[in-house]
């Protein structure tokens, strides 16, 4: 297992800067994220594909993960990342999303990413069933998917607290719909805790879809606010152990999206704490 930072708690700072940054404190990866102000693929010349590359090179990171789910360049009043989501009501609008993330699937590759993680459909419209919108949000998916096989980059779900897939057993309804190997589970083991999924209860069974993992921690109460890890309620140990059990040798992200006015401090903190939870159970997060 390889320990990642997520560009998004740096939205104060150029890709550059954060890559330095997060270098520094001893990640061995960064989740880039694409959106503004980092690698927002509309507006990316090569100029800056390659200055992101070079930086990535000189520091010694990989990239962990492509975030293709924050779309704060759009600007909805409504929410300023979840749209447009996969589900809108107008078809123009949810084409929005759906180019976005072919160009970031491209991004990735280019980057060397092996996954790109997106939204699980988006919230549910006033009448819309469920079942209603995982027929659009298929419809929307399916080119993306072609996309993502054609440059072999993981599209991955992501479940997320109050969007159309929250659950996993919805996102094994959902996926039971389309057959590709380049279709897996981003595991935001806060996002699970919020619903009643304790994370560690979880793994196994969704090792077979997981291709990556984000990390933070949730407070008692469940609700989605994410935390550095060890000042909340999730148990880290028993989550890390699950995950070794399975033989997950990928990155684990720590995506801390609030702390954007100290993310060093935030990134540091959670970069200790986890090592401090590896060592207890004989873990070595490989660089």
């Amino acid at each position: 297992m390889k320990l990642a930072f997520s560009s998004n708690a740096y939205m104060k700072f150029s890709i550059e800067e954060t890559i330095d940054r997060i270098a520094r404190i001893g990640y061995s990866g960064l989740e880039v994220l694409a959106d503004v102000p980092h690698a927002w693929p509309v507006n990316l010349l090569p100029e800056r594909r390659k200055s992101i590359t070079d930086s990535l090179v000189k520091h010694g990171l990989r990239v962990s993960n492509v975030n293709g789910f924050m779309m704060n360049a759009v600007n909805d009043p409504r929410q300023p990342y979840w749209h447009p989501s996969w589900i809108e009501p107008d078809p123009n609008y949810r084409a929005i999303r759906r180019e976005h993330t072919k160009r970031a699937l491209q991004l990735a590759a280019e980057i060397g990413a092996k996954n790109l993680q997106t939204e699980p459909g988006g919230p549910l419209e006033p009448g819309q069933s469920w079942d209603d919108a995982a027929r659009t949000f298929y419809d929307e998916l399916m080119p993306c998917v072609e996309v993502a096989e054609k440059y072999q980059v993981g599209l991955l779900i992501e479940p997320e607290p109050g969007l159309m897939i929250e659950k996993f057993d919805q996102y094994l309804k959902f996926v039971e719909m389309i057959q590709s190997p380049y279709v897996g589970l981003n595991f935001d083991i806060g996002h699970a805790y919020c619903v009643g999924e304790d994370p560690q209860d979880w793994v196994a069974r969704m090792a077979p879809y997981t291709r990556h993992y984000h990390f933070e921690d949730i407070a008692p109460s469940r609700v989605h606010a994410h935390m550095v890890p060890g000042r909340g309620a999730i148990d880290f140990e028993k989550t890390l152990a699950a995950i070794q059990a399975t033989g997950y040798d990928g990155f684990i992200t720590v995506e801390l999206y609030p702390y954007i006015d100290d993310p060093d401090a935030a990134a540091r903190e959670a970069f200790d704490y986890l090592q401090g939870c590896a060592k207890r159970l004989g873990i070595v997060f490989d660089k």
